[in-house]
């Protein structure tokens, strides 16, 4: 395998193409009136925005980077802050699904999470309480858990 592929619907296009090359850290190679693409070597991503009239919320549980250690987690939180984007959330020493991690979140211009995490060790348990990682969404009016290993 070559790639991973994700796509995603998005209802501005531009803004979406801004928040990603600031996230991704690169252009998109690709872009048409409803349609951008990005191809990452590291991770092996090819990521496409695909223009619609209308998305609600997550559409999917969330998407992720896992980094080799909390170091890289701050590295990419302190790039994304000094691009705008700043995090919804931290949550060092939370354990999530089993594992205990350090990562932080962000959010895309149609409300789609991301997380930047680094699992430190397995756990018992298969959370904090305080952690929102694996609590349900009930903003969304729906419930799921969100989780990394």
């Amino acid at each position: 395998m070559k790639y991973v592929h994700v796509g995603i619907n998005v209802t501005n296009l531009e803004k979406s193409i801004a928040f990603y090359s600031k996230l991704f850290g690169t252009d998109p190679v690709k872009v048409k009136p409803d349609y951008a693409k990005f191809l990452l070597e590291s991770p092996g991503l090819n990521f496409t925005l695909n223009a619609r009239q209308e998305v609600s919320g997550n559409q999917v549980s969330h998407f992720g980077f896992q980094v080799a250690s909390t170091e890289e987690v701050l590295a990419h939180k302190d790039r994304l802050e000094k691009l705008g984007l700043f995090a919804d959330k931290d949550e060092f020493n939370t354990v999530c699904c089993y594992a205990t991690q350090d990562k932080f979140w962000v959010r895309d211009p149609d409300g789609n999470e991301w997380e930047f995490f680094y699992t430190k060790s397995d756990a018992d348990i298969p959370h904090d309480e305080a952690s929102a990682c694996c609590t349900q969404d009930t903003k969304a009016k729906k419930q799921f858990h969100r989780c990394s290993s």
